[in-house]
């Protein structure tokens, strides 16, 4: 009893925590100005670390602006930017902008438990990179139907990353439009390494996505002595081009994917040549192709160990057959999450708020 009084005192001091995080910055608002264009902008974390959803957030921006809608990252504190990959993105800081009506505010369902706190007089879309995120501190029991989003003002859309999200966001909200802008997996960045080249047995996986999961899997396959001449790459928290670099030497990547947005780092490592095994998250079912991947039923760890041993044996028999499927992989990614898809995901989306 004494335990679990106080794992509840931990798990609420947590959330607080989580919460209070959480919270958007106060946003100044005016009325409308002839002085200059609406503009649409994307409210957005100040995380320092690595992220694959920042990272699409500032090339939403980039591209909007070449398109000719004026767009701008809007940052919580003065002077914040990411600085982990190179871009002329336009980031500007809540402390120093004045929103307008005839602004769109982009929100992050990050700030989901807080969403209510925006202004009521902003037009809203709901920016929503992980639909399995939505209902994260919505206790079923003390919040209204329609949470998060049932005390949010002037919400106009919500926008998803993946098919599977974009479903799963239209059963939850079926009064509001939900769109999709495909994730870009930047091939100019990630791709495979020479053709005729065949890499070390070297075996990427990301240590922060379900890491019991990843230690069961590791430990089965060390003991049955699969791991033999094979050495393990952790990729975490690396800038990009030096996690672009580490996947082209890798020939096989283990996908830890839990229930995703999307799942960045299978599709980035089938980009860069891997022969990808492992979790689709389920929103990677749509790019995980038997025909140059191998994906595996959520949760079935054991399943897991045999099938990358299977790829593991596999490549030591017949290296070049596996990178001629890594390549097919390659060739999947680059043609279906491009700039150019993008560039048309958003200008289909945006022409409805014009």
């Amino acid at each position: 009893m004494v335990m679990g009084a106080a794992r509840r005192v931990a798990h609420a001091v947590q959330r607080a925590s989580d919460l209070k995080v959480r919270q958007p910055p106060a946003l100044r608002t005016a009325p409308a100005a002839g002085d200059r264009p609406p503009t649409v902008y994307y409210l957005t974390p100040d995380n320092p670390r690595p992220s694959g959803g920042l990272r699409q957030i500032y090339r939403h921006v980039d591209l909007l602006n070449a398109s000719g809608t004026p767009a701008a990252v809007l940052h919580h504190e003065r002077g914040f930017r990411c600085d982990w990959f190179p871009h002329r993105t336009r980031v500007e800081s809540a402390a120093d902008t004045v929103l307008t009506p005839d602004d769109l505010l982009v929100v992050a369902e990050w700030y989901g438990p807080a969403l209510g706190r925006l202004p009521a007089e902003l037009r809203k879309v709901i920016f929503n990179q992980n639909a399995y995120r939505t209902f994260d501190q919505q206790p079923f029991e003390s919040t209204p139907a329609g949470a998060p989003l049932a005390d949010v003002a002037n919400v106009l859309a919500l926008l998803a990353v993946s098919e599977d999200n974009e479903e799963f966001l239209r059963y939850a909200f079926p009064h509001l439009p939900v769109g999709r802008a495909r994730v870009v997996v930047d091939t100019e960045l990630f791709f495979p390494g020479d053709r005729d080249e065949i890499p070390p047995r070297r075996l990427a996986y990301l240590p922060r996505r379900r890491r019991a999961d990843a230690e069961q899997v590791l430990h089965l396959l060390r003991a049955r002595g699969a791991l033999t001449g094979w050495e393990l790459v952790p990729i975490d928290g690396a800038p990009e081009a030096r996690v672009a670099e580490l996947l082209r030497g890798c020939p096989v990547f283990l996908s830890f994917s839990e229930r995703e947005g999307f799942g960045l780092p299978p599709a980035e490592a089938m980009a860069s040549g891997a022969y990808v095994v492992g979790f689709t998250g389920l929103a990677g079912r749509e790019f995980f192709d038997e025909m140059f991947s191998v994906p595996v039923p959520e949760d079935d760890v054991l399943a897991f160990a045999k099938r990358a041993e299977q790829a593991l044996q596999t490549y030591e028999q017949d290296p070049a057959g596996v990178r001629a499927m890594g390549r097919l992989a390659y060739h999947h990614i680059r043609d279906r999450y491009s700039l150019d898809g993008l560039r048309d995901d958003l200008a289909a989306f945006y022409s409805r708020f014009r």
